[in-house]
């Protein structure tokens, strides 16, 4: 006999049902672990299904640790994200539509990544808004190359039936970071040979000596300075 609470529409307990919180409560639902305390949260997965009804709102704090940023990126403090997501439907014909998700937002945080001369940890904030579209994946098989435009740029892919949250906000968070950090614009950066941090202290090791071919480029590299 099935119990009369798991047939309720989740909607009647939960007002707000157009929130990711809302699709998290369904996700519960559907595995039996709505009644369940302590159970791990479900994947932060935006539905398509969800969102042929409406748009989802999210707005989520995360502690550090709950997004895999990589082995270079520590996250130090919460991540904050708020946003919405909605669905976007492209009409090819009468019978063929293409099911597109545009997320738009903002994420918050602080991350620590090592300096690419000195190799000492560096905190960096991140506070990054986007306007991004996902499309489903091979959407675009076979179509001629064209030249990317700034919108093409902020178009990516999805696979299934909808989008994980957290990989959109991880792609973010990556993308608001320097390529190569660097602790202070005068790093020293480490001893080739010893591998000692030169910030710190000046290490013993004989100073190369220079080929004289070498000279002439190393003048002209001055006077462009």
């Amino acid at each position: 006999m099935r119990s009369r609470f798991l047939d309720t529409p989740v909607k009647h307990f939960y007002p707000n049902y157009s929130s990711l919180e809302y699709l998290r409560l369904c996700a519960c639902f559907r595995d039996l672990r709505g009644i369940c305390w302590g159970a791990e949260d479900p994947e932060m997965l935006i539905e398509i299904r969800e969102l042929e009804h409406h748009a989802v709102d999210f707005d989520e704090h995360l502690a550090p640790g709950v997004i895999d940023l990589g082995p270079d990126v520590q996250q130090t403090g919460e991540l904050g994200a708020r946003g919405q997501a909605q669905l976007v439907q492209e009409h090819h014909g009468k019978h063929h539509v293409i099911n597109d998700i545009r997320v738009t937002g903002e994420v918050i945080t602080k991350v620590e990544v090592a300096c690419a001369r000195c190799l000492e940890p560096i905190v960096q904030s991140v506070d990054r808004k986007f306007d991004l579209l996902y499309r489903p994946q091979g959407a675009d098989a076979g179509r001629e190359e064209m030249s990317v435009t700034t919108a093409e740029a902020e178009v990516s892919y999805y696979q299934g039936e909808g989008l994980l949250l957290e990989d959109v906000l991880r792609e973010q968070v990556l993308l608001a970071l320097p390529i190569k950090a660097i602790c202070r614009e005068d790093c020293r950066g480490l001893c080739p040979h010893c591998g000692h941090n030169l910030n710190q202290e000046q290490c013993n090791c004989a100073e190369p000596v220079e080929d004289p071919r070498w000279s002439a480029l190393k003048d002209l590299r001055e006077k462009l300075n």
